[in-house]
Formats: structure tokens, C-alpha cells, sequence
């Protein structure tokens, strides 16, 4: 028995994660394991109606499930970034999910804009830091009258930079990443037992070239513990280069363990040369807590009600949940139950069929069942 939480969110991500479980139900059936659902009332209409976000029951409660299954947040009622960092990065921080996992793997049927790659090319994984970086929220944006925070920036950029900061200028906003120890370290060695267990080849990315005190750092812990896995080729790239590479070499990558600013820009970069956004799952992980799966795309209320979303990134995530909870067999037949249905036609509109949201899930449920 595996007790699995469940928030759909806003806009299409009650159809795309009812879908979703749909096909989870039907490899649980067929390799003979029970799931549990509990559904949460998490997103815009409660908050619109109660003011409420993320709660500390919600919290207290969410915690006691290994796995959550979530679809979207978002929504045009509410201001954006309210409903995304009051439910999802929150959710991300209560749960220290400081694994990011982002598979870039082209399918069978599917089209990539690169020239003449086939899915023999397009094959490797991101893991991205998932709670450090510039997502720490440190920052401000400062006004002209505010004089003695502006004259602390000012102090700091003349001692440490020899810059002078006009403090009579109208406004200055500041940004502050962090990058700690341990918390690159856990995630490198999450990425570097990750390699060892496919090709053994680890890329690390980062800007130490400029940006070399945090990444200087996140740099010194990756080559500390590669010297723990000799059997695991690794090497560096910069952002800017690996963004090339991934357009002109995907097949040089296996896995890449990136900080997370950078993760969540090449991330998206990985799922339009696999086959745009409608295909791409992501995991947010906590190895020893409760972890989220959902597709990494938003939460699309124009097409709210309309059971035309594809839902296979969400199917795809629930996959990698499966995987997370032990069941690989089952996880491995959901994702080749993707691959029938994109090879068989039966797929959304925005991939250029005809089959509903509903019909997507219940045609893999049953593909699942049979094969």
C-alpha cells in the first residue's frame, strides 16, 4: 500500500492530474500494489474564498505521505507569483525537496526542432539544487529617500568594488544567492550516485568565471566528491556553454547537476528539444522525506474545463512517482504505455491529434492492462 497525496490545483490541473491517476491505478492493477489517494483542497479558489495558501495543518498533514501528485498553480484571478510561491515553492522549502529531477529524454514518435536527432541522441537527466541560489529570497528593492539603507549598498560597493553608487538615484533593487556547504554537497552526490547507476558521466554547470564566490564554491564541493566515485567521468561546463551544447551535442550529456537559477533556465531549454513542454515531468525530491511530482508546465485557464490539455507530462511525472516509491516495474510501463500512445496516435491537439485529456489517460490505463 503506498499513500500518495493529491493537489490539482488550478486551470487544467485537475483534468491533467485525474488522468494522471488514472493510468497509476492501472499499474498498480497490473503489478499488483494498492495506491491510496488523498485529495487536498490547495489553490486558487480556496485562497480567493479564504484568504488561506499553504497552511500549517496543510503542511502537517501533507507530511505524513511519502509522495505528493501535483498538476498546476496559477491562476488569472490572482496576482502572479502569489499562488506560486505561497503554495509551490513553499511546499518545495517545508519539505527541504533539494533534489530537482528533470528527465530530457526524447520518445519514440516525438519531434525535436534539432536537426537530424532521433531518441538514440536526446537521452540524459538534470538534477537541480532545488532550495539554495537566488531562490532564497533575499533581496529588496530600495527608494531614493530610503538614504541609510542606500548608503549601506553604497559603503559596500565602494570598499569591496571601488564602484560608486549614486545615492540620490530614484532606485536600486539587490538580489542575493546563496550557496551553502552542505547543501551543494547533498545534491552533488545525489547526482553523482545517479551517474554511477547509467553511463557514469557527470557535467556539472555553474558561472565560477564571474560569479566566483558562490560558484567557486558549489566548484569546490563538486571535485571534493568526485573523488569519492573514481569510476564516474566528470567534467564542468558554464551556462552559456551548455546551452549550445545541448542544441548541437545532447547526446554528449548523461547527467547534469546544475545550482538552481541555472537549472531551472536549461531545464526548459531540455524540454523543447525532447519535445516541448506537454512532455516534460519533474520530481522535487527529498531522499528521506515527502517529495512532489508534477509536469513542469502551468496551469493553462484558458483551456480550464475543456478536457483538451494534454496530460502527459503529468502521466510522465507519475511515472518518476512510482519510480520514487519503489515500484520501477510499473514505473517503466507507464512510460513505454507514453510511448504507444504518441506512436498510435492517440494524443492532444497541441501534438496534432484529436484524442481529450481523459481519452489520452484512459487509452495508456488500458494499453497498461493489456501489454
Amino acid at each position: 500500500m503506498h499513500k500518495v497525496a493529491l493537489i490539482g490545483g488550478d486551470g487544467i490541473g485537475p483534468e491533467i492530474i485525474s488522468s494522471g491517476r488514472v493510468v497509476l491505478d492501472a499499474a498498480a492493477e497490473k503489478f499488483q500494489f494498492d495506491l491510496e489517494w488523498t485529495e487536498f483542497d490547495i489553490g486558487a479558489d480556496r485562497y480567493l474564498s479564504t484568504g488561506e495558501l499553504l497552511t500549517e495543518d496543510d503542511l502537517q498533514e501533507l507530511g505524513k505521505f511519502p509522495a505528493i501528485y501535483f498538476g498546476a498553480i496559477g491562476d488569472e484571478r490572482v496576482k502572479p507569483g502569489i499562488l506560486e510561491k505561497g503554495i509551490l515553492l513553499n511546499l518545495r522549502f517545508s519539505f527541504d525537496q533539494y533534489i530537482n529531477l528533470r528527465p530530457v529524454k526524447m520518445l519514440e514518435g516525438t519531434v525535436t526542432p534539432l536537426a537530424n536527432k532521433t531518441p538514440a541522441d536526446i537521452d540524459f537527466v538534470v538534477v537541480r539544487e532545488n532550495t539554495e541560489d537566488f531562490y532564497v529570497g533575499i533581496g529588496s528593492r530600495l527608494k531614493g529617500h530610503e538614504k541609510k539603507n542606500l548608503e549601506v549598498i553604497r559603503e559596500l560597493y565602494s570598499v569591496k568594488f571601488g564602484l560608486d553608487v549614486e545615492t540620490d538615484s530614484d532606485e536600486l533593487a539587490y538580489q542575493i544567492g546563496v550557496i551553502t556547504r552542505e547543501g551543494a554537497g547533498r545534491v552533488i552526490s545525489y547526482a553523482f550516485d545517479l551517474a554511477q547507476k547509467r553511463e557514469k558521466k557527470l557535467t556539472s554547470v555553474d558561472k565560477a568565471n564571474v560569479l566566483s564566490e558562490i560558484y567557486g564554491l558549489w566548484r569546490d564541493v563538486f571535485l571534493e566528491t568526485a573523488k569519492k566515485y573514481p569510476d564516474v567521468s566528470h567534467e564542468f561546463s558554464f551556462v552559456d556553454a551548455i546551452t549550445m551544447w545541448f542544441v548541437k551535442n545532447p547526446e554528449w550529456f548523461d547527467v547534469v547537476v546544475t545550482p538552481n537559477m541555472f537549472g531551472d533556465i536549461i531545464t526548459d531549454l531540455g524540454a523543447m528539444i525532447q519535445g516541448g513542454l506537454g512532455l516534460a515531468p519533474g520530481g522535487n525530491i527529498n531522499p528521506d522525506g515527502t517529495s512532489m511530482f508534477e509536469p513542469i508546465h502551468g496551469s493553462a485557464p484558458k483551456y480550464k474545463g475543456q478536457n483538451v490539455a494534454n496530460p502527459l507530462a503529468t502521466i510522465w511525472a507519475g511515472s518518476l512517482l512510482l519510480d520514487h516509491l519503489g515500484e520501477k516495474d510499473a514505473a517503466a510501463q507507464v512510460l513505454r504505455g507514453i510511448e504507444a500512445s504518441i506512436r498510435e496516435g492517440i494524443i492532444t491537439r497541441d501534438m496534432g491529434g484529436s484524442a481529450s485529456t481523459s481519452g489520452v489517460g484512459d487509452w495508456i490505463a488500458g494499453w497498461i492492462l493489456k501489454n
